[in-house]
């Protein structure tokens, strides 16, 4: 049977087709006593966790559970996790969502997520789906002018923030939107805003919700809504131009849902060794809610498994929160593997003995990676490779991680096969906020590294390889078509939120979605994606060029932390490079070199320079003359969010980039003399 074939006939109690409040309901009857969810004490002064007047009514039920505890969560000691059951998070879903109904939200209209991930955004995105809202997320870095946009072109009638910081960015530009309430997940410390009526706690919304709450009429609002009716406005993350609200629905973000759990879910197909993710699965989620990748995958798909959702403090904490919650999965993005990966090599780099150890173990799964038949001394290599430096890294990272997800971005096919040769298999997908997102993902039972999996079941594919030259991609195995992918099925939205022309231009004249990437479609099915088509680099020579590749060749060699090619228009390829400083400094100690504790000037040593130049020879081996790196500057900090070089989901705002170091970029060409030669 092939994996399409098992996906179709697959039966479960998961995969129907229902509006998500209904999924959500359903996983809660079938998983009462299970735990939902997981949350950590000491980051959040949680008003639902207070002790408040707010949380002490139990509240009226309807329902026969007038009895709830107060406060609705249990406060935990800083540090440490506590976790609530289906049926409890069932019981704070129904009574949010009676207080957002007593609030005046009524069916089909917007209301706001403004917050970190955190178990209050998902008891918040139930809440308001079940009272007949639609969500619309903005994420947490944005500006107040970003926010005004992002509440004001949905026409949000409320929003639910985190604390009182993000409650005084709305605050600013609350005078140019139409907002009827905020509701703050902490408690409030500002005596004027705890007096306004229009804004109250999570808390104080769980007690009205109380108060009201009464089961028929719940039931009623879940019943009057469509599963074709919106369920969320998701905005692209606008790493170029102003972001469009794209408009899913009930059956496009259910449908995959259900595609994602027909690839990752108990199928009876299944190899033993293969992982699932079912009921008995716990998660780390620490990616933003407000993308639709965690969304859907980390979030939606996990609830209807019947799975637990532990919420990690922060990305920058993975490596004390993984040991505590010990989870058997997480998804993520690639910037996040990376830096994983960075941190378990700088670790074992403060130890030159345990360095030796560890690169010595990289090799050998390397080697056995690539190997269609590794043999008897290989394998005893591995082995032993494992048991020296794979099974600590493994408990470092709680001990049970069966497999990681990767999507959102580009993942570097040698850290991929690293990661699969330390016993911890990266599953890379593929997908857009248009599809809900998932197109395409890796199948457990068998994997491509370098590839992003066949596409998921229903969903029809195709390529218009009009728009590419298959001579600027080679160096596949010469099988199957290059082109832009395009896209249909019921996971993809019909368009954009107040946008006709926009979503005119995104469709072709018979409805296929025009994802804009570029992708080679091997005759396996599996798709393998190349760039994005406005971001190829074409040279004055006439060839195009594909960063991503060559970006993300540098996640796996140590004095490069991130790279941003550049050349469009140009003789040649170069690039922007940021430099591993802590690997540089462990490096520089070793060979007994003194380096400027200032990172500007670091960035002008000699030295630096020599060793980097070194690491970007490493990674031009495996590109074509054209594609290769001939200049390079370096950039004296890092693309982050905070500096706005970056995306909430870790992409790369490759114009801003260029806009900031422009003058990095323009002394490569002026001062760099190339022979003609050297740039085909």
């Amino acid at each position: 049977m092939d994996l399409y074939e098992a996906e179709a006939e697959f039966e479960h109690p998961v995969l129907e087709l229902d509006t998500l409040a209904e999924m959500f309901e359903r996983s809660v009857e079938r998983n009462g006593d299970r735990p939902a969810q997981r949350y950590k004490g000491g980051v959040y002064d949680r008003s639902i966790a207070g002790d408040s007047e707010a949380c002490s009514s139990g509240g009226g039920g309807g329902d026969g559970d007038s009895d709830l505890p107060s406060p609705p969560i249990e406060a935990v000691p800083s540090g440490e996790y506590a976790s609530i059951t289906y049926d409890r998070m069932g019981e704070l879903v129904r009574r949010l969502a009676a207080g957002f109904r007593e609030l005046g939200i009524a069916d089909g209209e917007r209301v706001g997520i403004f917050a970190d991930t955190r178990m209050e955004w998902a008891l918040s995105d139930f809440g308001i789906l079940a009272a007949g809202g639609v969500v619309t997320t903005v994420y947490k870095g944005s500006s107040p002018d970003q926010l005004q946009y992002l509440l004001d072109d949905p026409g949000a009638s409320g929003v639910v923030v985190e604390n009182e910081t993000l409650l005084e960015r709305v605050l600013e530009v609350e005078d140019e939107l139409a907002l009827e309430f905020i509701v703050v997940f902490d408690d409030l410390e500002t005596d004027e805003y705890a007096a306004r009526e229009d804004i109250l706690t999570l808390a104080e919304l769980y007690r009205r919700g109380s108060e009201a709450f009464d089961r028929d009429e719940y039931d009623s609002w879940l019943a009057g809504r469509d599963i074709d009716d919106l369920a969320s406005l998701i905005y692209t993350s606008g790493t170029t131009g102003q972001p469009k609200g794209v408009e899913l629905t009930h059956r496009n973000l259910r449908t995959n849902v259900n595609q994602i759990y027909r690839r990752y879910g108990p199928r009876p197909d299944k190899g033993e060794d293969d992982p699932s993710i079912d009921d008995e699965t716990q998660v780390v989620s620490f990616l933003p809610l407000a993308h639709v990748f965690e969304r859907t995958a980390g979030h939606f798909m996990l609830f209807a498994a019947g799975s637990c959702v532990a919420y990690a403090e922060s990305p920058d904490t993975l490596t004390d929160d993984l040991p505590a919650i010990a989870p058997d999965n997480m998804t993520s993005v690639p910037r996040v593997y990376e830096k994983l990966y960075d941190g378990i090599r700088n670790r074992a780099a403060q130890d030159e003995a345990k360095a030796d150890v560890f690169e010595w173990a990289v090799d050998v799964a390397r080697r056995y990676q690539r190997a269609d038949d590794p043999g008897e001394e290989l394998e005893g290599e591995m082995e032993s490779a494992d048991q020296l430096v794979f099974e600590e890294i493994r408990q470092g990272l709680g001990g049970n991680i069966g497999s990681f997800i990767s999507g959102g971005g580009s993942l570097s096919p040698a850290l991929c096969q690293l990661f699969h040769g330390m016993g911890l298999p990266i599953y890379e997908g593929y997908g857009m906020t248009e599809a809900s997102p998932v197109v395409a993902a890796n199948p457990p039972g068998d994997p491509r590294i370098g590839t992003v999996g066949p596409p998921v079941v229903g969903l029809e594919t195709k390529l218009d390889a009009s728009v590419v030259h298959e001579a600027d991609f080679e160096g596949g195995d010469g099988d199957g078509d290059v082109g832009e992918l395009l896209i249909k099925g019921p996971n993809v939205t019909e368009g954009y939120w107040n946008k006709p022309g926009a979503t005119d231009r995104a469709f072709t004249e018979d409805g296929w979605f025009r994802t804009g990437d570029i992708v080679h479609e091997h005759s396996d099915g599996y798709l393998q994606f190349r760039e994005r088509t406005k971001q190829l680099v074409v040279l004055s020579t006439g060839k195009n060029v594909a960063p991503a590749p060559i970006e993300d060749a540098f996640a796996a060699v140590d004095m490069v932390e991130q790279c941003l090619v550049v050349g469009d228009g140009e003789k040649f390829v170069g690039a922007l490079l940021v430099p591993n400083v802590d690997a540089l400094r462990t490096r520089a100690d070793a060979d007994d070199v003194s380096l400027p504790d200032d990172t500007a000037a670091l960035t002008d040593h000699e030295w630096v320079r020599d060793r980097i130049g070194e690491t970007v020879d490493e990674v031009n081996e495996n590109f074509e003359s054209y594609e290769t790196i001939k200049e390079f500057r370096i950039t004296p900090e890092g693309f982050t969010e905070e500096n706005g070089l970056m995306t909430p989901t870790m992409k790369k705002k490759r114009s801003k980039i260029a806009d900031r170091y422009d003058h990095l970029v323009e002394d490569i060409y002026e001062s760099v003399q190339v022979s003609d030669g050297g740039s085909e």
